[in-house]
């Protein structure tokens, strides 16, 4: 578990480095998320990096229970937060392990979101980062392996091998598709790969 938080803690680090060097305009750039800016899908993770237990729940029953819903209160809420004090407010939660249920959200969940939220702001930016190798498998691993009401994958990857070739990471039977973990991780959670960073028959219309 120390590991996965030390994984966590991390990516936030190295994202508060990259915001550190945004210009005003980048901020309001649109991110990978549908609807969400640069500065929407940052205030998204100092919401949820600042979530609890408790604030979970709360948060779930005035969404009525809508994951969707919960996730668009919780950006409106910094909707008028500054740049600055969006950083200021990942610098004072870098290193916190609170959460939701971990029945609910398990940790590896946090690590996606790290990862992917981390790509869905650096590439519009057209900012890179290598990531951790333990970070990227526990991230697509679990991502292929959670079913998709729940986030994941896995009735999308159900009839093909998926192959991480830089990092020796590999799943499931079927068809290959194949290349680095972190245009994987881009597939498994639903956003573009880079054109032609993906190879393999897998991915052929089934």
């Amino acid at each position: 578990m120390d590991r996965m938080w030390n994984l966590v803690h991390l990516e936030r680090a190295a994202l508060i480095d990259d915001l550190r060097r945004l210009g005003a305009g980048d901020w309001q750039r649109k991110s990978l998320c549908s609807g969400w800016s640069v500065q929407d899908v940052v205030a998204h993770l100092l919401d949820s990096a600042r979530t609890t237990r408790l604030s979970f729940l709360v948060g779930m029953a005035r969404a009525r229970f809508d994951f969707d819903r919960q996730n668009q209160a919780g950006v409106e809420s910094y909707r008028t937060a500054r740049p600055a004090d969006l950083i200021q407010g990942l610098e004072e939660v870098v290193d916190r392990t609170s959460g939701p249920p971990q029945m609910l959200a398990p940790l590896a969940s946090r690590i996606v979101e790290e990862l992917a939220h981390g790509e869905d702001i650096r590439r519009p930016l057209g900012l890179q980062r290598r990531y951790e190798p333990d970070a990227l498998t526990a991230a697509i691993t679990y991502q292929a392996s959670t079913s998709r009401k729940f986030g994941g994958a896995k009735e999308d990857v159900s009839e093909v091998r998926l192959v991480a070739d830089d990092i020796g990471w590999e799943h499931g039977t079927g068809l290959d598709i194949t290349g680095p973990a972190v245009e994987i991780l881009m597939l498994v959670t639903g956003r573009p790969p880079r054109a032609g960073s993906l190879s393999g028959p897998g991915l052929l219309p089934r």
